[in-house]
């Protein structure tokens, strides 16, 4: 099974209800099969504890725990563009022609599919965790992308299954700006060594500090001049450390030395077991808690909470008043 160390979080609609049996035979329509020689990229489930032939859908703990299998071949697109060159001088050469645009469309088409055969194989797995008791789907992903690819399969393959992404009634990144400006994480949380702050104006300008203490007045006069935290590195009840983004990411999840010891079956020597009952036991608890901490949940439908300017010490608030042109 993949760790889980970037997820995305979307919420499962309550009217969706299925059974194991039915979500394995669910999966089954969309089983992972490779690429066949021409074939340049395919996607499917596979079996998460990696055993041939196995269930596509693990309960460990009554959470479900899946893998999605994306397999893609990559061509240099260097290589292509010089064989096009050449079959465009070959044709030129015994037509006195020279291939126009859509000609040599077809021709990069044909080389394309020539040379696939021979192409560099690319694989990514990708853990999906299925929490039916909270309507929570936990995807093990760093883009929106190939969240996407992964929902629209789910969606494919489970009667009814839908979700939307988590919102909260608090911004992360107004959230972020508070706690860094004040130095008050919400409760059982801790301000780590890193976060990403850029300006909203034309500038774009972006400043990034790495295992840099973030309580000094610096971080706090960039704020107050209109700077956002895209990303802000927090630790979990001493338990679990991440990077929180403005798109409401966790990233870089670390579970800390602790955790392994209090997962059930952690001494077994296969640790597919524990190592779910780990990321579903500590993200189950940290999840909840951070969307707490950001307001909670926005229902459907609901407009955002307007969020209030975070306060900034008096010093930078006067410096700030006296730069009107001060620019999240």
């Amino acid at each position: 099974m993949s760790v889980f160390k970037n997820v995305i979080v979307y919420r499962i609609e309550t009217t969706w209800s299925q059974p194991l049996e039915e979500v394995q035979k669910g999966l089954e329509t969309q089983r992972f099969v490779p690429c066949g020689p021409s074939q340049e990229k395919s996607i499917g489930w596979i079996e998460p504890r990696g055993e041939a032939h196995g269930p596509l859908v693990e309960s460990v703990g009554g959470q479900w725990l899946l893998e999605f299998m994306i397999e893609s071949k990559t061509l240099p697109a260097s290589v292509v563009r010089r064989k096009v060159d050449e079959r465009a001088a070959q044709i030129e050469a015994t037509t006195g022609r020279k291939p126009g645009k859509k000609e040599k469309k077809e021709l990069k088409e044909d080389i394309t599919h020539e040379l696939l055969p021979l192409a560099f194989t690319r694989h990514a797995r990708v853990a999906v965790w299925i929490d039916q008791q909270s309507h929570r789907l936990v995807v093990n992903a760093s883009n929106a992308q190939r969240a996407d690819e992964v929902v629209t399969s789910l969606v494919k393959a489970l009667d009814g299954f839908a979700v939307s992404l988590v919102n909260t009634q608090v911004e992360p990144a107004a959230a972020m700006a508070e706690w860094l400006s004040s130095q008050e994480p919400p409760a059982g949380f801790t301000i780590d060594r890193e976060c990403e702050l850029k300006a909203s104006d034309e500038s774009k300008s972006v400043v990034r500090y790495a295992k840099h203490a973030l309580d000094i007045d610096e971080v706090r006069q960039h704020i107050a001049n209109g700077k956002r935290p895209t990303r802000l590195a927090m630790t979990w009840d001493d338990r679990v450390s991440f990077e929180l983004t403005e798109g409401m990411q966790l990233r870089k999840i670390v579970f800390l030395e602790g955790t392994l010891d209090d997962a059930p079956g952690s001494g077994k020597e296969d640790n597919f077991d524990a190592d779910a009952a780990i990321a579903t036991g500590e993200l189950g608890q940290l999840v909840p808690e951070l969307l707490e901490a950001l307001g909670g949940e926005m229902q459907l439908g609901a407009a955002p909470a307007a969020p209030s300017a975070p306060a900034a010490p008096a010093k930078v608030q006067e410096e700030a008043l006296a730069d009107e042109s001060a620019p999240f």
